[in-house]
């Protein structure tokens, strides 16, 4: 049997007490709202309890808005509007197949300038 090649992997070093813990890094990919809970608590005097409801609530106040067919402006970060789609005909995938696709709402958000700017 041959050894593999691979070099073995690091174990991260073991947190000492009373350490500041290091914040949440921003991967590449997809924040959990779990993380944004904890954004949210280190930065604020909040425990994660309290950073855990201020969140939902945001997140429940937004969706009610767009619900009611309101758009919502965050300042710094852009807007979020719910726009009507049009029927229209598509293709199915496999089968060649038309098929239309009815009429619908979708949610659309526009960036806002200043966030633009620092991307």
């Amino acid at each position: 049997m041959a050894k593999s090649t691979k070099p073995a992997a690091k174990k991260p070093a073991p947190a000492r007490k009373g350490a500041a813990k290091p914040a949440p890094k921003a991967e590449a990919g997809k924040i959990a709202k779990t993380q944004i809970i904890d954004m949210v608590a280190d930065k604020t005097s909040l425990n994660k309890k309290q950073a855990g409801d201020a969140v939902a609530t945001v997140i429940d106040c937004i969706v009610e808005a767009l619900r009611g067919g309101s758009s919502v402006g965050m300042p710094g970060l852009g807007t979020l509007s719910v726009t009507q789609t049009a029927a229209r005909t598509g293709v199915r995938p496999g089968t060649s197949e038309r098929i239309t696709i009815p009429a619908g709402k979708k949610v659309r958000f526009k960036v806002a300038t200043t966030l633009k700017g620092t991307l």
